[in-house]
C-alpha cells in the first residue's frame, strides 16, 4: 500500500476520494498533502479536492482507464517484467529516427498495432523510433499535443501495459526508443492542474494561453513536475530520449534555465541508471545555446532539430513562397544549410523583418536532426499533404539523398518512405461541441488565404479526418510507392556503410552549386551526392574523381559517369564514391 500525495500551496484543506471513500489529507511539509494511511495499491482509484465538494484527477495521475475526466488509477510500476535488462542504447550520431504517430501508424490505431510493424522498421534500417506525445488527452484520436494528464499514457492507445510492451519490444528488435513530450503548454479540455495550483501564469501569454510558470512564485514545484516527468519515462518506461516540444515558446528568466536544469537532471539519471539517454529540442530560434554545453554558457541539450535544410529543399523543389517558405527557395540556400545547419545564422529575415539566427561554430552535424517531413510541416497544411504530392517523385529522392548524405541526423516521418498517398491532416476529438466549433472555425481562418479551397478545410473534429490520415500498408508494393521505397532502403545503408557519413564532421563537408543550372553537389570524403533539380540534362565536373568514381546510387537509368564529369538527366541524383 502507499500514501497518495498531492501538491496544492494555496489551499487550507486537502481530500482525497478512494474507492467512493473521502479521506481529510494531512500537510507533509511545505505546499504538499498526504493520507495519513496508505489506501493506495495498483488499481487503486481516487481523486483530489482543495474544498471538499469538487473532486479532480491527479495532476500527476500514472493512469486514467476512463478518459481524461475520469478518476485516476495508482499504478505500482515494479509489477511490470521487463525482458530489456541488457539494453544499451546506440550513440545519437548513428541514428536514423523515424517519426511515429501511434493512431495512424497501424490499423488498429494502437501500441499493439505498432508492435507488428517493428519488424519492419528493423528491415527498413530505422535505428530510433520517435513517437509523438502518448499523454492523456481529450477524446480517443488526436496528435497528443493536447495532452492534459502528462504521467498517463493514452488509454485508447493501451494505456501504461501497453506503452511499455512497445518499448520492450522495440529494445528487443534493436531500436531506441524517443518519446515527444510536451512541456510548453496543456491542452484545453481536461486541464484541471489550474485548480490545485498556480502551474500557469498571466505574466506571460502563448500561442496555447497562459504561459507555464517557470519563473514566478512557486514555480520551483513546478519545475520540478514537468523534470519528475521527464525522469518517470526515462526511470519506469525505459524511454532512452526525449523529444522536447517548441522550447522556443518558454519564457524564463531564472539564473539556471529550466531547459539546463532539465539537462542535468537527466545526467545523473544516467549515472544512477547506468543507462544512456538523451534529449532533443524542438526550436526555430537558430540558437546554438540550446545544444552548447552548460559551462560554456548553453542549456547543454544534446540535439536540436533543424529546419532551415527542410525549408530549403521544400521551397526548392515545390516552388512553394507562402508564409515562412517566403524565405528560402534558393539552391545556395539549401548549399548553406549543408555546410552551417542554419541558413538564418544572424543574418536578416525577409518574413520576420528582423535578423535571425547565430552561427552554429564548432558543433557538430549530429547535434542536429533534419528531416525532409514531419508531422509539423506535413499536419499543419490546410489539406496534410505531404512532399510527394506536391513535386516530382524524382525531386523527392533527389531531396532525401541530400539529408540523407548529410552530416546531420535524418529523420523520416511515417510512410514518407514509400511516398505514402494518405495526407496527414490535423484531427482531434473534443467532446466540448463548443471547443470543437472554436478549433473548426479557427482552421478556417488559418488558411483564409486560399480563398476559393478555403470551405474545403477538413474539419479537425470529423472521424474521416482523422480515418484519411491513417498509413495504407498495402500500397507499398506498388510500382511508385515500391519505387521510392527501395530508393530510401538504399540510402539507409549506404548511410550505415559509409563512416563518413557518420562522423558529423561539417568542416569536411564540401558544397558545390550552379545558381543558374539548378544542381548542387555534396562532398562527404569518399562520398559523393549529385542532384540536378532543372529540367535539363547537366554536366557536372568532378574534381580529383577521375576514372575510379564508381557511381553508388542512381535516380534515372541514363546518368552518365565519364572520366572526370557526370551526366545528369532532368531530377536526377547521383551518388558515387571517389
Amino acid at each position: 500500500m502507499n500514501k497518495l500525495r498531492l501538491w496544492a500551496p494555496e489551499t487550507e484543506e486537502a481530500f482525497v476520494l478512494v474507492e467512493g471513500q473521502k479521506i481529510e489529507m494531512v500537510k507533509s511539509g511545505g505546499s504538499w498533502w498526504e493520507t495519513p494511511s496508505e489506501p493506495a495499491k495498483h488499481g487503486t482509484s481516487y481523486r483530489f479536492s482543495v474544498n471538499g465538494r469538487d473532486f479532480f484527477p491527479d495532476p500527476a495521475s500514472f493512469w486514467q482507464p476512463e478518459g481524461v475526466h475520469g478518476p485516476s488509477c495508482f499504478i505500482d510500476h515494479s509489477l511490470y517484467n521487463w525482458t530489456d535488462s541488457n539494453w544499451q542504447c546506440p550513440p545519437l550520431g548513428s541514428a536514423v529516427i523515424y517519426e511515429m504517430h501511434t493512431g495512424t501508424f497501424s490499423e488498429e490505431g494502437t501500441f499493439e498495432g505498432a508492435i507488428q510493424h517493428l519488424d519492419y522498421l528493423v528491415d527498413l534500417g530505422v535505428t530510433h523510433l520517435e513517437i509523438m506525445p502518448v499523454n492523456s488527452f481529450a477524446g480517443r484520436h488526436g496528435w497528443g499535443y493536447d495532452g492534459v494528464a502528462l504521467y498517463a499514457p493514452h488509454e485508447p492507445y493501451g494505456g501504461p501495459e501497453g506503452f511499455k510492451k512497445l518499448i520492450d519490444k522495440c529494445h528487443t528488435k534493436g531500436l531506441t526508443v524517443i518519446l515527444d513530450v510536451v512541456y510548453n503548454h496543456l491542452g484545453p479540455e481536461g486541464n484541471y492542474l489550474g485548480k490545485f495550483a498556480p502551474y500557469f501564469t498571466d505574466k506571460y501569454a502563448s500561442p496555447w494561453g497562459e504561459g507555464i510558470n517557470l519563473d514566478g512564485p512557486y514555480s520551483d514545484e513546478v519545475r520540478s513536475f514537468f523534470i519528475e516527468n521527464a525522469l518517470m519515462w526515462m526511470r519506469d518506461y525505459h524511454i532512452d530520449g526525449l523529444r522536447l516540444d517548441a522550447v522556443h515558446a518558454f519564457v524564463d528568466m531564472s539564473a539556471t534555465p529550466f531547459l539546463e536544469e532539465l539537462a542535468n537532471a537527466v545526467r545523473k539519471l544516467q549515472v544512477s541508471s547506468g543507462r544512456r539517454h538523451f534529449l532533443i529540442a524542438e526550436s526555430d530560434l537558430n540558437d546554438p545555446r540550446v545544444i552548447r554545453p552548460a559551462d560554456i554558457g548553453g542549456y547543454g541539450i544534446d540535439a536540436q532539430w533543424s529546419d532551415d535544410l527542410h525549408h530549403s529543399l521544400h521551397a526548392l523543389v515545390t516552388g512553394e513562397k507562402q508564409d515562412y517558405y517566403s524565405d528560402f527557395g534558393e539552391i545556395s540556400q539549401v548549399a548553406k544549410a549543408l555546410k552551417n545547419s542554419f541558413v538564418y545564422d544572424g543574418i536578416y529575415s525577409s518574413f520576420r523583418k528582423r535578423k535571425h539566427g547565430r552561427t552554429p561554430q564548432g558543433l557538430p552535424g549530429y547535434s542536429f536532426v533534419v528531416s525532409l517531413q514531419n508531422h509539423d510541416q506535413v499536419g499543419n497544411r490546410g489539406f496534410g499533404e505531404r512532399i510527394g504530392h506536391l513535386c516530382d517523385p524524382l525531386l523527392q529522392m533527389a531531396a532525401a539523398a541530400l539529408f540523407f548524405t548529410s552530416p546531420y541526423i535524418p529523420m523520416i516521418f511515417q510512410g514518407e518512405e514509400w511516398g505514402a498517398s494518405s495526407p496527414f491532416l490535423y484531427f482531434t476529438d473534443f467532446d466540448d461541441e463548443e471547443l470543437a466549433e472554436m478549433v473548426r472555425e479557427g482552421r478556417k481562418k488559418e488558411f483564409a488565404s486560399l480563398k476559393d479551397r478555403e470551405e474545403d478545410i477538413p474539419d479537425p473534429n470529423a472521424e474521416e479526418t482523422f480515418n484519411r490520415s491513417r498509413l495504407s500498408w498495402n500500397e507499398r508494393d506498388q510500382k511508385t510507392h515500391s519505387e521510392m521505397l527501395s530508393w530510401y532502403r538504399k540510402l539507409i545503408n549506404l548511410r550505415k556503410e559509409n563512416p563518413c557519413l557518420l562522423d558529423g564532421d561539417r568542416e569536411n563537408t564540401e558544397v558545390r552549386f550552379s545558381e543558374e543550372e539548378k544542381w548542387i553537389l555534396l562532398e562527404r570524403d569518399r562520398i559523393v551526392t549529385v542532384c540536378n533539380f532543372s529540367t535539363e540534362e547537366r554536366t557536372i565536373e568532378l574534381e580529383q574523381t577521375g576514372s575510379k568514381g564508381k557511381i553508388l546510387l542512381k535516380s534515372h537509368d541514363d546518368l552518365r559517369l565519364l572520366e572526370r564529369s557526370l551526366v545528369l538527366p532532368p531530377f536526377c541524383t547521383g551518388i558515387i564514391r571517389k
